[in-house]
């Protein structure tokens, strides 16, 4: 199974403040406007400096979301997110493996990514590979 690095999310407390100071004060640009997510209670924006490939997905969670517990400092790292060419398959694979899920896709509905937990509890995103992978040599 092959996994691709994608993009880091972080938790804001301050959507709009946490915007302001990544697009105006250090110059990335939104990747995917700012949008409700009703699975997770909160909003979710991308983002990416002009000249970078990294993303950074900032995300704010009403109070109660199983995805935002109390915030406290320290936890601001949100999770990681990895593509895999087959969400369901890779989720089976790593539970076989020991790893925690948290989310798998059928809870989500539509959304076709999952949710595990690494060794030290930070959330790790699967989602379906977007790019072909480079031929192996």
């Amino acid at each position: 199974m092959s996994f691709d690095f994608v993009y880091t999310a972080i938790r804001v407390r301050d959507m709009a403040a946490s915007m302001n100071f990544y697009t105006e004060i250090l110059g990335m640009e939104v990747v995917e406007p700012l949008q409700p997510t009703p699975f997770t209670k909160g909003q979710v924006v991308i983002l990416r400096s002009p000249d970078g490939s990294q993303q950074l997905e900032l995300n704010w969670y009403e109070p109660g979301s199983r995805f935002g517990p109390k915030y406290t400092n320290g936890e601001e790292m949100d999770h990681l997110a990895f593509e895999c060419d087959d969400v369901p398959s890779a989720v089976d694979a790593l539970e076989r493996q020991g790893v925690e899920v948290l989310v798998r896709s059928k809870e989500i509905g539509n959304w076709n990514e999952a949710f595990v937990k690494d060794p030290n509890g930070i959330w790790v995103e699967l989602l379906p590979r977007k790019r072909p992978t480079a031929p192996s040599q």
